[in-house]
């Protein structure tokens, strides 16, 4: 799904955001009025116009205007959007979707094997921040859930407490994720400081990848990884913050996976949540791939024994990005459908499937490396 487009920009001196309608009788001063039949009167009450209609002079309205736009066949009444100095035109926030994100910085302290957003050394945490103030504050109150990502959330340092701060005042019935690595949390001040936020709309999804330090920090690629990580789970756990555990599944973790899984049990019993998530063939991946690719079909043994085990102890356990052609019938019940959906597809021939609708199925950049064994059922 396209998530951005671009053309000519003109009065444009900073990124501006706001909600995009094509009905004039809904515009504020928060609005961006999209034009792909006649232009609107000068005086109409918007921050801006998008157009398809070419305009070659900034003569025209004294107020921002981005020109000569491919299509907006991706935006939808009351979607927010970015407008940037160039003319480029991101979405922020899909009024008709529950998967949204609140992206916070490119910069991360670890630089995984599989990472599908490659960290960027780049000063980018107060202009995300300035533009992420200004998302929340137009945000639909209704909104079900949010997720916070990057890059490393907590490398904002005050600036994240206060994006939590904002989304509690703002939307204090919103689900938010965070996805973290967790390591920022090993420092227990940095745990205190959110249980003095009294937040409890949080959920912090955090990976951990194996029982033994080396395989995570490998996999990681940072040292001391797993020992701030582990740290930070117990400092997460003694401020009574919610903890999602994520292990992604690949050649490099699925060999200690049962052992991880009794790991989890009796260290961190505290986690509400235990995600298996599938390889993403996307960032990173593609060019570690002959260090990470494995046939889903091969680590079926490893991954029945860990649900399993887990689930019977009364811990709860999902299953992401997997098709269930692929999985036994016994772990279907784990499987959720959490590939959010500008980005999810399937297979040709997974349109005949009967249960085409109950599959989560791909990322759409994994329909080029995927299981073998994707059959569709037929009966």
């Amino acid at each position: 799904m396209l998530l951005k487009t671009r053309g000519t920009a003109f009065n444009i001196n900073e990124s501006i955001v706001g909600r995009v309608t094509r009905n004039q009788f809904e515009l504020d001063n928060s609005s961006f009025l999209i034009c792909e039949d006649e232009l609107p009167e000068r005086d109409n009450p918007f921050i801006g116009v998008l157009t398809k209609h070419k305009i070659h002079t900034n003569a025209y309205y004294s107020q921002p205007i981005v020109s000569n736009v491919p299509n907006f066949d991706h935006l939808s009444n009351g979607d927010i959007v970015v407008v940037n100095e160039d003319g480029t035109i991101r979405t922020l926030y899909r009024a008709n979707s529950h998967h949204n994100v609140l992206f916070v910085t490119e910069r991360c302290n670890s630089n995984c094997l599989m990472c599908s957003q490659p960290p960027k050394d780049k000063d980018d945490i107060s202009r995300l921040y300035k533009i992420n103030q200004k998302l929340i504050s137009l945000i639909p109150k209704d909104c079900f859930e949010l997720v916070i990502t990057g890059g490393e959330p907590t490398l904002l340092g005050e600036l994240f407490f206060k994006t939590l701060e904002t989304l509690k005042e703002q939307l204090p019935k919103t689900e938010i994720h965070v996805l973290t690595n967790g390591r920022s949390f090993a420092w227990r001040n940095m745990a205190e400081r959110l249980s003095n936020i009294n937040y409890n709309r949080v959920m912090f999804g955090i990976p951990l990848y194996a029982d033994y330090y080396q395989v995570h920090d490998y996999i990681v690629q940072a040292k001391d990884a797993f020992n701030q990580t582990i740290l930070g789970l117990h400092n997460l756990a003694r401020y009574n913050q919610r903890i999602e555990i994520r292990i992604v599944l690949h050649k490099q973790s699925v060999p200690r996976l049962t052992r991880l899984s009794k790991y989890i049990y009796k260290n961190l019993p505290f986690a509400q949540h235990i995600t298996f998530m599938g390889l993403e063939y996307i960032g990173y991946t593609p060019h570690n791939i002959d260090k990470l690719w494995i046939d889903p079909h091969d680590y079926i043994d490893e991954l029945n024994e860990s649900v399993e085990f887990l689930a019977g102890q009364g811990m709860q356990v999902s299953i992401y990005n997997s098709q269930l052609c692929v999985l036994p019938q016994n772990l279907w019940k784990y499987c959720r459908k959490s590939i959010s959906d500008w980005k999810n597809s399937y297979l040709p021939i997974c349109q005949s499937c009967t249960k085409l609708n109950e599959c989560g199925g791909l990322f759409t950049w994994n329909l080029d490396k995927h299981s073998d064994y994707i059959n569709p059922f037929l009966v």
